[in-house]
C-alpha cells in the first residue's frame, strides 16, 4: 500500500465540505464557476480553499490573479492565500511548463498533491475538476471520501451527452450530488429539460455574460459582476 494514502484522512480531517465541481466537459465553465463560489463563501465568512486538479490546464491561479505567489513548506505544503482563500495548484511545481501526464502519472500527481498539502481548518474544499469521467474522477471518489458533486452543464447537445454520463456514473455509485448548474445560457434551449429527470436539484442558470472574461484576474471585480452576483445567489443556497 502507498504510504501517502494513509495519511489523507488526516490530511483532510479539519476539511468541513469538499465540493467537486464536474462536468465531464472542457470549457464549459467549471474553473470560474469554482473560483467565484469559493470567493462568495468566503465573504460570507466561512473558510475556503481551492484545489485545482486539472493538472494539464489549471486556471484557478489565472481566475484569482495569483501569478507571483507560492506556497511555503513545513511539514508538508502551506498553500498560499488568494482574495481570502487557499489555493493548491500543480502551477506551483510546474512553473508553467506542459504536464503531459498519461494514466499512473496522473494518479501519482494527484496523491502527491492530495498527500502533501495542509489545509488547516476549512469549512468548504472546491475542487476544480478536470475534464471526463477517467482516473482524477475515480481518485478523488477512492481518496477524498465524502465529497459533494456540483455538476456544470450548458445548453450544448455535445456536453449533455457527457453530462449524463457524468450523472449516471455518481449516480450508480451512490456519490452525493448537489446539482446542476446551466451555464452560457442563451435563448431558450436549455439542457435541465433532459436532466430533469435523474432527480437532481436544478441549482440555476447563468447567461452568457459578455464581460465576464475583463474580469479574469480581478477577484473583487469578478465577485461584482453579474456573473459573480448571481454565483453569490447559488453559493448561499449551499451552505
Amino acid at each position: 500500500m502507498d504510504p501517502r494514502v494513509s495519511i489523507l484522512d488526516r490530511r483532510l480531517c479539519e476539511v468541513r465540505r469538499i465540493i467537486a465541481v464536474t462536468g465531464g466537459k472542457g470549457g464549459v465553465g467549471k474553473s470560474l464557476i469554482t473560483a467565484a463560489l469559493g470567493l462568495n463563501l468566503s465573504r460570507l465568512g466561512f473558510r475556503v480553499a481551492l484545489l485545482d486538479l486539472d493538472l494539464t490546464s489549471p486556471s484557478l491561479h489565472i481566475i484569482l490573479g495569483a501569478d507571483d505567489i507560492f506556497p511555503e513548506e513545513e511539514k508538508g505544503i502551506i498553500p498560499p492565500e488568494v482574495a481570502g482563500v487557499k489555493l493548491m495548484s500543480i502551477i506551483y511545481f510546474t512553473a508553467r511548463n506542459p504536464s503531459p501526464l498519461r494514466g499512473p502519472d496522473i494518479s501519482n500527481a494527484t496523491l502527491e498533491l492530495l498527500a502533501n498539502t495542509i489545509w488547516g481548518e476549512v469549512d468548504f474544499l472546491m475542487v476544480d475538476m478536470p475534464p471526463g469521467v477517467g482516473d482524477v474522477m475515480m481518485d478523488i471518489i477512492r481518496w477524498m471520501r465524502g465529497s459533494e458533486f456540483l455538476i456544470v452543464s450548458n445548453p450544448s447537445k455535445l456536453v449533455l451527452e457527457t453530462v449524463i454520463k457524468v450523472i449516471k456514473l455518481l449516480t450508480e455509485l451512490d456519490l452525493p450530488i448537489l446539482g446542476v448548474i446551466e451555464n452560457m445560457k442563451r435563448g431558450e434551449r436549455s439542457s435541465w429539460e433532459k436532466l430533469s429527470g435523474f432527480g437532481i436539484p436544478f441549482l440555476g442558470e447563468l447567461p452568457y455574460f459578455e464581460d465576464l472574461e475583463d474580469a479574469i484576474g480581478d477577484p473583487e471585480m469578478l465577485l461584482s459582476s453579474g456573473f459573480g452576483r448571481r454565483l453569490g445567489e447559488i453559493a448561499a443556497g449551499l451552505i
